[in-house]
């Protein structure tokens, strides 16, 4: 190795960005979309006047609510930020403004300013109990015999694997950014989803009084 190799520093190691949704929510959420697509459509095509207006705001209505609420939510952990897409608002924070996550009924991160949910990655009560049924046989002390002998480490809820990942990649970042100043959490409302369910919830309240 030559003296340039050596005086040269190696590259600052990269970390590929990690994404979470709810596989469960996508699948009902497309679902829903395409029952209220349908019955929406078949509304315009074959009612009169009030039954298309009010089939136009029930979708104007219903649509970006679906979206918001099964399609829209996302947690992306990247070297230097984490960002909560919930139904209605994105939340970007720098990592060394998470003080902690955590999940109890549903998973939050916690900063100074706050705490928010993280739609994107539900707890599931029903995984943590099987989670803990299979832990403790696991632990159970005495022989262990046939394909389930070494079953390797107890499982954990999906949620809790989640969070377990999103606190090493916020130790990795805080270590490289510990020289740099703290950064604000930016919140940011998802006007593209908002307007068109008041813009639905009116007319369609107008439509039914009438």
């Amino acid at each position: 190795m030559t003296s340039q190799d050596r005086s040269t520093p190696p590259p600052q190691q990269q970390y590929a960005e990690r994404s979470y949704r709810s596989p469960a929510a996508l699948a009902g959420g497309a679902l829903l979309l395409l029952l209220g697509l349908w019955l929406g459509g078949d509304a315009l095509l074959r009612g009169d006047a009030h039954t298309r207006l009010t089939a136009l705001f029930a979708l104007l209505l219903g649509v970006p609510l679906v979206i918001a609420f099964t399609l829209r939510p996302l947690v992306k952990a990247g070297e230097e930020r984490l960002t909560v897409r919930n139904p209605f608002r994105t939340i970007t924070l720098p990592w060394d403004a998470v003080e902690g996550l955590r999940a109890g009924y549903s998973t939050e991160v916690v900063t100074g300013g706050g705490t928010y949910q993280m739609w994107a990655i539900p707890v599931s009560l029903r995984q943590r109990k099987k989670a803990g049924r299979q832990a403790t046989r696991g632990a159970a002390p005495g022989p262990r015999f046939g394909p389930h002998a070494d079953a390797g480490p107890a499982p954990r809820a999906m949620a809790d694997q989640a969070l377990d990942e999103l606190r090493e990649v916020k130790e990795r970042a805080t270590r490289h950014e510990s020289t740099q100043p703290p950064g604000e959490p930016m919140v940011r409302w998802s006007y593209p989803v908002l307007v068109p369910i008041v813009v639905g919830a009116v007319g369609l309240a107008v439509m039914v009084a009438v």
